[in-house]
């Protein structure tokens, strides 16, 4: 579990913004998943989706998704497990493989995972909700944001430490929301799941 607990450079939770955000959210709660609801809450509702707001700049590090107030799925999820493990709850990295309009192309979505005693692990879209899209906190059933019920979609089993390289690549090489947009990650060693 100690991984999932780790700062990282960008699940950078030691980073003074990020601890001094994610203290306040778990202050007075006693248990761990009133502390998971109340972080997952904030970044769900209260950054905002890059694409659904058409808002720049491209953030990937917590501490830069949490200064500019938006993010991908992916970014948004960097944030979630940032102020979770500043929280010491363990908290990983998840990817569903989505089409983008019903049919191929392909694209990865992020959420995470969570650790709770009683269940293990259990994942969290937190990636924001709107018409036809919501996701919610209620262990121990999953309400993600998105099915992988077309052909060729997929629920990624791993739980990841770190984000994949893939990720980090889009939203560190893209300059815009439409970039990133137009250049969506995807992942080909699945291509024959599903």
């Amino acid at each position: 579990m100690k991984k999932y607990l780790e700062a990282s450079e960008f699940i950078d939770w030691e980073a003074p913004e990020v601890f001094a955000k994610a203290k306040p959210l778990s202050n007075g709660l006693s248990n761990d998943e009133d502390i998971i609801r109340q972080c997952f809450e904030f970044v769900r509702d209260e950054i905002k989706h890059s694409s659904d707001y058409k808002l720049n700049p491209i953030t990937c590090k917590a501490s830069d998704v949490l200064k500019h107030g938006t993010g991908y799925c992916y970014a948004k999820s960097h944030l979630l497990a940032a102020l979770l493990r500043a929280n010491n709850i363990p908290t990983g990295l998840c990817y569903q493989r989505l089409t983008i309009t019903d049919v191929p192309p392909f694209c990865l979505h992020g959420l995470n995972a969570v650790y709770l005693k009683d269940i293990g692990w259990y994942r969290v879209d937190a990636r924001g909700n709107k018409e036809g899209v919501t996701a919610d906190f209620c262990p121990p059933v999953e309400m993600l944001a998105y099915s992988t019920d077309r052909k060729g979609e997929a629920d990624l089993p791993e739980v990841w430490a770190k984000p994949l390289d893939v990720v980090v690549d889009v939203l560190t090489k893209e300059k815009t929301y439409q970039d990133v947009l137009a250049n969506l990650p995807d992942v080909e060693v699945i291509a024959n799941v599903g």
